[in-house]
């Protein structure tokens, strides 16, 4: 016996899925609170693993290439990437007043553990088992980390051009140990170069558009 995928409402059979569109009139008290309930439960580079889980799978505030270009500006940008990444969507979905809300909600945790945990380690900075359970927490936030590197990377490891930017820059600061400014300086506008939009690509686009809007 097999199953199928249910076809979506109002969507013909075999018409292709509708584009991705910014959600609207979300409440800020639902971003305030998804934001603050990530920046509770996340640690260290397994923030990225809580960010995907809630925005893509769970809230579906941004889809998959969305994500990934969110990310991809918030790495580029000066700061950390879980705060540059909670202005960046609380702004596409509310704009100013979503950005404030949301960097609150994600800070706001952290601020408040790091300086409860900062008196209670200076403390307790000598005690094997404070600095077992540390290092216990660092591994797993590498596991995490490397989870939803795959599980993310998956797509951009599709195509030739990916691979390659992407073993350069991991040659560049991981071997010859270059600066990251001086990587993104160097790197960043290549990959803009390669992947800028075409004309005959652009008319493609807008053709497939057409046929789709067509009875």
């Amino acid at each position: 016996m097999t199953s199928s995928t249910p076809p979506v409402p109002g969507a013909a059979e075999g018409e292709p899925p509708a584009p991705y569109a910014v959600p609207r009139d979300v409440p800020l008290w639902d971003i305030f609170l998804t934001f603050l309930f990530i920046g509770a439960i996340s640690f260290g580079g397994g923030v990225v693993a809580y960010l995907r889980s809630s925005l893509v799978i769970k809230k579906r505030w941004l889809d998959e290439d969305h994500f990934l270009s969110a990310l991809g500006i918030s790495q580029a940008l000066p700061g950390l990437n879980a705060t540059n990444m909670s202005i960046i969507v609380g702004d596409r979905l509310r704009g100013l007043p979503g950005a404030l809300v949301a960097f609150t909600g994600m800070t706001l945790p952290g601020g408040s553990m790091v300086l409860a945990l900062g008196v209670a380690y200076a403390a307790n900075a000598h005690n094997p088992y404070v600095n077992a359970t540390l290092i216990g927490v660092g591994a797993a936030a590498v596991g995490m980390l490397s989870a939803v590197t795959l599980q993310i990377g998956r797509k951009q490891l599709g195509q030739m051009l990916n691979v390659a930017i992407i073993a350069a820059t991991v040659l560049m600061v991981s071997v010859l140990h270059i600066s990251l400014i001086w990587v993104l300086l160097t790197v960043g506008p290549v990959a803009v170069f390669l992947f800028r939009p075409r004309k005959g690509a652009e008319g493609a686009d807008e053709a497939d558009a057409r046929e789709r809007k067509a009875p």
